[in-house]
C-alpha cells in the first residue's frame, strides 16, 4: 500500500508526511528542484492485535504497514502547459492512491502564493494539472495507434481500433474535466493498468487546517465532501502542524494534548484508517509462539495469494488454510477449542479472506 503525497507550494504537505509517518524530514527541503521522493512507513491502527496477544500470551505485536511517498516537488511548480512531466510523473505513477494536501491554515511568515487562502480554487487547480497529465499520456498514445494503425495486417487492426475507442472516450471525458475515476472502468480496467493514469487513482483530499480551526474540523469536512462528491474522492481535515508535533511525543503525553484540544482521536491515526479504505483493503493475522502479526490485502484477495504476502514460498507450495475469524476465536478462548468446536475452518486455495480472518497457511517448499 504506497499513497503518494502532493500539493501546491506551501500547502504543508511534508508537515502531513511527517505527520503521518513520524518522520523529520526538514518541511521547507522540498522546492523546486528537490525531485527526490521521501518515503516513511507508518502503522496501521489494528486494536484487534492486542485482543490476539492478551488471549495468547504473545510479547510481540506486528502491525500492518502503510507506505506514504512525499513527492519530490510541488505539482504546480513542475506543470508544463500539458501537465505534469518527467521525472514528477513517474514517482506519481507508482503509488496506489493519492493524498491531496489543500492548505487552510493562516501564516503570515508563509504567504500563499496565490495571497489569499481558496480551498475551492486549489482543489480545482490540482485536479487540472492532473488532468492534464493524463491528457498529454493520452495524446502521445494515440498518435503511436494512428501509427500503428497505418502499418497493421488485417488481423491486427480490431484490437488497435478497439484500445483507440476506448482511449478517445477517456480523452472526451478529461477535456470536460472529469477524472478518469468517475467513469465506469470495468470494461477498460487493462488499458487503466497499462497507463497509470493519475485521475483514475483513488484520491484524498486533505484540507490542512490551523490550531485554530480544530474545532471545524467536522463541518469542513462535510462541507467539501458534499462540494465536491461528484469528483468521487473523499475529503478529510487535519491540522498538519499539531499533529506532527505530537508524533514526536511519547503516547501518553500526546494524548494529554489531544485531550486538551479537545481531540477525541489522533487526527494522523484517521487519515491512516481512511487511506487503508480507500484502497479498499482488509486485515488478517497470523500467529506463532513469539508473536501476532497483521496483514494488509485488497479485499477479494484469495488464500493462496494471502499466502504469498507472507512469503513466496507459501504461495507457491499452498497446501490448505485453516482459518477462523478473530471474534469466534476470543470467543473459544483457543485454536484447540476452536477445533474442538469445529469452528476452526480448512479452505482451499480460492477460499476468498475476509477481515478478521485468522490465518495458518499450511504450505511444502
Amino acid at each position: 500500500m504506497n499513497i503518494g503525497i502532493i500539493g501546491l507550494p506551501q500547502s504543508g504537505k511534508t508537515t502531513v508526511f511527517n505527520a503521518l509517518t513520524g518522520g523529520k524530514t526538514e518541511t521547507a527541503s522540498h522546492t523546486i528542484t528537490a525531485l527526490s521522493p521521501h518515503i516513511g512507513i507508518a502503522h496501521v491502527p489494528e486494536p484487534r492485535l492486542r485482543v490476539l496477544a492478551d488471549l495468547f500470551h504473545l510479547p510481540k505485536i506486528v502491525f500492518p504497514e502503510a507506505k506514504y511517498t512525499d513527492i519530490g516537488a510541488s505539482v504546480k511548480n513542475l506543470a508544463m502547459d500539458k501537465g505534469i512531466g518527467g521525472q514528477l510523473l513517474n514517482q506519481l505513477s507508482t503509488v496506489d492512491a493519492l493524498i491531496c494536501v489543500i492548505r487552510s491554515f493562516k501564516d503570515e511568515s508563509i504567504p500563499h502564493p496565490q495571497g489569499s487562502l481558496d480551498i475551492k480554487r486549489d482543489i480545482d487547480t490540482l485536479n487540472l494539472e492532473l488532468v492534464f497529465s493524463d491528457l498529454a499520456i493520452l495524446e502521445r498514445r494515440l498518435e503511436k495507434l494512428e501509427t500503428s494503425l497505418k502499418a497493421a495486417k488485417p488481423g491486427e487492426q480490431q484490437s488497435f481500433l478497439h484500445e483507440k475507442d476506448i482511449l478517445t472516450g477517456f480523452k472526451t471525458e478529461l477535456e470536460n474535466n472529469k477524472p478518469l475515476r468517475m467513469l465506469s472502468l470495468e470494461p477498460a480496467a487493462r488499458f487503466i493498468a497499462n497507463y497509470q493514469f493519475l485521475t483514475a487513482k483513488p484520491i484524498l483530499i486533505l484540507i490542512n487546517i490551523g490550531e485554530d480551526q480544530l474545532q471545524q474540523t467536522t463541518s469542513i469536512e462535510t462541507e467539501y465532501n458534499s462540494r465536491f462528491s461528484d469528483m468521487k474522492c473523499t475529503v478529510a481535515a487535519l491540522c498538519g502542524k499539531l499533529e506532527m508535533e505530537l508524533a514526536q511525543l511519547e503516547e501518553t503525553a500526546a494524548q494529554e494534548f489531544r485531550n486538551e484540544y479537545g481531540l477525541k482521536e489522533s487526527g494522523l491515526e484517521r487519515i491512516i484508517k481512511i487511506s487503508y479504505k480507500l484502497l479498499d483493503m482488509i486485515t488478517f493475522f497470523t500467529m506463532n509462539q513469539n508473536e501476532v502479526r497483521g496483514w494488509s490485502i485488497k479485499k477479494g484477495t484469495n488464500a493462496q495469494k494471502a499466502a504469498g504476502k507472507i512469503h513466496t514460498d507459501m504461495e507457491k507450495g499452498f497446501i490448505r488454510a485453516e482459518c477462523i475469524n478473530i471474534g469466534e476465536l476470543a470467543e473459544c478462548g483457543s485454536i484447540a477449542e476452536a477445533r474442538k468446536r469445529g469452528q476452526l475452518r480448512i479452505e482451499g486455495k480460492d477460499y476468498i479472506i475476509q477481515d478478521g480472518d485468522v490465518v495458518n497457511i499450511l504450505f511444502n517448499v
